[in-house]
């Protein structure tokens, strides 16, 4: 009888401190940082690889420094540019792609692509439609 008494006690005891713990809440903190730094754009979906050459059309760069895309956007609201998905790499392209802090090649100067021809809009936050919409 006294073995089961021990139990009964423990299991109160149990049960009391489980249901008065304090629950502990989530924080979720998300630290952005700075844009890659590349020389002609890097893709607007994470983990925001650099983009190469011929992706992005013209209308995506200022003065040769490109507008960005996904968080680090600073485009306007209505803002949509031309991209080329063909050197997207989930759209299988596995040609040359440059690295964060690469300089641009002096032939292909960012945003002077010679004969761009976009396939796809883009509005810099991941949405995209399709060419000429």
């Amino acid at each position: 009888m006294n073995c089961f008494k021990c139990l009964a006690m423990a299991a109160v005891v149990g049960t009391c401190l489980a249901v008065t713990a304090p629950k502990a809440q989530a924080q979720v903190v998300v630290g952005i940082g700075a844009a890659p730094i590349c020389p002609y754009g890097y893709y607007d979906y994470a983990p925001y690889s650099c983009a190469p050459y011929g992706y992005y059309g013209p209308e995506w760069f200022t003065e040769g420094v490109f507008i960005g895309a996904g968080p680090w956007f600073r485009g306007h609201a209505e803002f949509r540019g031309h991209v080329d998905n063909h050197y997207d790499v989930q759209h299988g392209y596995r040609g040359p792609m440059p690295n964060r802090g690469d300089r641009s090649e002096p032939t292909k100067r960012p945003g002077m692509t010679a004969n761009f021809k976009g396939n796809e809009v883009r509005d810099g936050r991941g949405h995209s439609g399709e060419s000429g919409h």
